[in-house]
């Protein structure tokens, strides 16, 4: 029995690093597809085939459940308008202007954000760890954006991708947030299906004013992907996780990511990994485990 119990709990603490490795995989993903396909296109195609698996399984679900999702109909509204359109619509922008690598180190500060969106949402007054964590964090983001040379932030045309991506990350801490806040007493998958169609939803009026690109063999590999493994696997393991492990354990390991990402891109994108990016990363790494130090905020990734 004991056995049986301790060889659970290793396979508990493989889930959240499958999905992290999968996130990491589509932000190199998203930046290799930018030339084939318009950021707009690939963030509909990408739920438009998350919606066409889950519909079998979840349409009937929905069906009867319509007195809850009318109850919470506001909320998950939200909820998608910040997780799915904002956050991947603006990554999948910022792809267009920076490297995957960038992407990945901007991605891990959705701990930190979440702190700051907590305070403004929640009223939760951080501590002196959260405060000087989160300002060494975005110290160690300068010093990885200038390249090493903080003199070159005044040249903002440079640093546009970076910019995008920070304010991505930053509304995908708003999700969160959110989440806890609400706390919605909805099944998880039910939930995740809802959002999906209001991201859909949210589509349609840009697809109408910049139109869609078609899918070719350039670009379907990369939307299914998008569309089955970080959309649909990686959240369900990463549910899973949370609920074995609980949150602020599990959170830990989106500091994985820029680690993952990196390898990723380097190996795939030729990407170099610089010195810069070793001593902002490292910075970042210890501000972020310093901003998590006795905090009471819970980070949690579906998206």
């Amino acid at each position: 029995m004991m056995k049986a119990n301790s060889k659970l709990m290793w396979w508990a603490f493989l889930l959240p690093v499958i999905a992290v490795l999968i996130w990491s995989l589509n932000i190199t993903v998203t930046r290799y597809v930018a030339d084939y396909i318009s950021p707009v296109s690939i963030s509909f195609y990408r739920w438009l085939v998350a919606f066409l698996i889950l519909t079998p399984f979840m349409l009937g679900k929905a069906w009867k459940e319509q007195a809850l999702i009318r109850q919470y109909f506001f909320k998950f509204a939200v909820l998608s308008a910040f997780g799915m359109v904002l956050y991947q619509g603006l990554a999948y922008t910022a792809a267009h202007h920076t490297s995957a690598t960038n992407m990945g180190i901007i991605n891990a500060f959705i701990p930190v954000f979440t702190i700051l969106v907590s305070l403004i949402i929640l009223k939760e007054i951080p501590n002196r760890f959260s405060i000087i964590g989160g300002i060494l964090s975005f110290m160690g983001l300068l010093y990885v954006m200038g390249q090493g040379n903080f003199s070159s932030l005044l040249q903002l045309g440079q640093h546009w991708g970076d910019i995008i991506m920070i304010f991505a990350v930053f509304f995908y801490a708003f999700y969160g947030v959110f989440l806890k806040k609400w706390q919605l007493h909805v099944p998880l998958m039910l939930s995740l299906y809802v959002q999906i169609a209001f991201a859909l939803l949210y589509h349609l009026p840009f697809i109408a004013w910049l139109g869609l690109d078609p899918i070719n063999t350039d670009n379907v590999a990369s939307v299914l992907y998008a569309g089955i493994f970080p959309s649909l696997i990686a959240p369900l393991l990463w549910m899973i996780a949370v609920q074995q492990l609980g949150p602020t354990r599990t959170s830990i390991f989106m500091n994985l990511m820029p680690i993952f990402t990196a390898i990723i891109a380097n190996i795939w994108l030729n990407e170099s990994w610089t010195v810069y990016h070793t001593i902002g990363g490292i910075v970042i790494l210890v501000g972020i485990i310093l901003a998590q130090k006795k905090s009471t905020v819970k980070q949690l990734k579906t998206a």
